[in-house]
């Protein structure tokens, strides 16, 4: 059993050392070697993209770094899997898409609009992702069992 005195310092110790490897840890953590942001790689075109992104309310159905709704596909690394062309055509379509069964509401997007919808994901997808190269939403992560059972 410690004493009182035993224990105080005990707790003052333990939370002195604790705080300093907080600090130390942040420290590390926000030094430019330990930079995965790409912030590098922002422009304005990604910028807008970005705006339109949060005004036509994407996340509401889409997932980017693992983060939104699960409805629609995931599409932090949309331009390796699909390609630009694709993609575009996908945003500027006229009628509703309905790949899979859901629909995807017809933003009809001009070709600038796109493009910087594009640009947006193109700078998403050059962030570091720890080696999780392949981020998919849990609704695919199932599809992907059922498909690997009934093989």
């Amino acid at each position: 059993m410690l004493s009182k005195k035993q224990a105080r310092a005990f707790f003052l110790g333990g939370t002195v050392v604790t705080f300093l490897i907080f600090i130390g840890l942040t420290i590390f953590s926000l030094s430019k070697g330990q930079d995965q942001t790409n912030h590098e790689g922002i422009t304005e075109q990604v910028i807008h993209g970005k705006v339109l992104w949060d005004e036509n309310n994407c996340m509401g159905c889409h997932t980017i770094l693992g983060e939104g709704a699960y409805y629609a596909p995931e599409l932090t690394k949309v331009l390796d899997r699909r390609g630009e062309g694709y993609v575009k055509a996908v945003l500027m379509s006229p009628v509703p898409w309905n790949p899979n069964g859901r629909q995807m509401v017809a933003y009809g997007f001009t070709a600038e609009e796109a493009e910087d919808l594009i640009a947006f994901f193109d700078w998403i997808s050059g962030i570091d992702l720890n080696g999780f190269d392949t981020v998919i939403s849990p609704l695919a992560k199932d599809r992907i069992e059922r498909k690997k059972k009934n093989n």
